[in-house]
This record gives C-alpha cells, sequence and structure tokens, in this order.
C-alpha cells in the first residue's frame, strides 16, 4: 500500500542519509522524496512516498525514525485527510497541428505552457501523482521529449499541523 510519510529534521550532516538508511535497512523502496525548509530556522521537512505490506510495517518504521537523534517527528499523513500536490515539467514536441492540440490539452490539465520555441513547448503542471499520469498518458508518448518531476509533498487539511 501507497504510504505518504512526513517528518522535521534538523539540518545536519548526514541526517537524511541516516533517515533513508532506515527504509533502505527495512527493504522500503522510495517512490518519492521531497526535501525543503521549513518555517523555523534550522529545520527542514522531508516528505516520502513509500510502498509497504501493512499498517503494522507503517507503525514500526515510523518508531525507528521517531528514535533518531536529529529527527524532530515523524507522521503518516496518509493516515487523515491531507492535500498532497507534485510539480512536473514536461517538454514536448509542438510543430504544425500537434501544437494546438498540445495547448488544447495542457488547458484541459490547468497546466503553463512556461517556455516556447518553433518545435516544442515546456509544460508546467501541478497536482496528484494520478492527474500527472493522467496527462502523461493523453499525450501520444512520441510528442514527449522529456519529464522531470519534483516527488510529492504533502500537508494535513485542516487543524491537523506537525509542530516542532
Amino acid at each position: 500500500m501507497r504510504r505518504m510519510l512526513t517528518a522535521k529534521l534538523r539540518d545536519s550532516s548526514g541526517v537524511l542519509n541516516r533517515f533513508t538508511g532506515v527504509l533502505s535497512r527495512r527493504q522500503v523502496n522510495i517512490n518519492s522524496i521531497s526535501v525543503g525548509p521549513t518555517e523555523v530556522a534550522g529545520i527542514s521537512r522531508v516528505t516520502v512516498i513509500i510502498e509497504v505490506e501493512t499498517l503494522d510495517e507503517v507503525e514500526q518504521i515510523t518508531k525507528q525514525l521517531n528514535k533518531l537523534v536529529d529527527v524532530v517527528k515523524v507522521v503518516d499523513l496518509s493516515e487523515g485527510d491531507h492535500i498532497e500536490r507534485e510539480l512536473m515539467l514536461v517538454k514536448l514536441r509542438a510543430v504544425g497541428k500537434d501544437r494546438e492540440e498540445m495547448k488544447r490539452m495542457t488547458d484541459i490539465f490547468r497546466g503553463r505552457i512556461i517556455d516556447v520555441t518553433d518545435k516544442d513547448y515546456t509544460v508546467e503542471l501541478t497536482g496528484t501523482c494520478s492527474k500527472l499520469d493522467a496527462f502523461l498518458k493523453a499525450i501520444d508518448r512520441t510528442a514527449i521529449l522529456e519529464t522531470v518531476r519534483t516527488g510529492a509533498s504533502g500537508i494535513g487539511r485542516g487543524d491537523r499541523v506537525l509542530k516542532v
């Protein structure tokens, strides 16, 4: 099952390596990882998407991660309501009659064309992983020149807050 874990970590050398090491030792594959600064100086937030067999496995992973010295707190966002977004940049071949079709598909998926040349468009899309995957499936595969994805980030809905 797919789970989204998020954690606040103290900024120190090797902390991300130790964090991912726990997952590696448990033979858990990381599908996506996103790291960035938070509203508190010296604290970063990491969000990982993992695939696990059982909820017990997620609980054990969370407990092990929370034991790490530089980990402030780890939570499983999948347990409750949360908002999830990912950014994708995709360069598409857009020549002749295909230009209008690429623009139309971008509009349907509420993307933005951020760069235009006489041969291609670079499109920016944000949304859930499934929305981005759906865009790629809707586009002619031969038109896709390059794809870059950030990995998912997430935040709890409403008053659900990960505090330091």
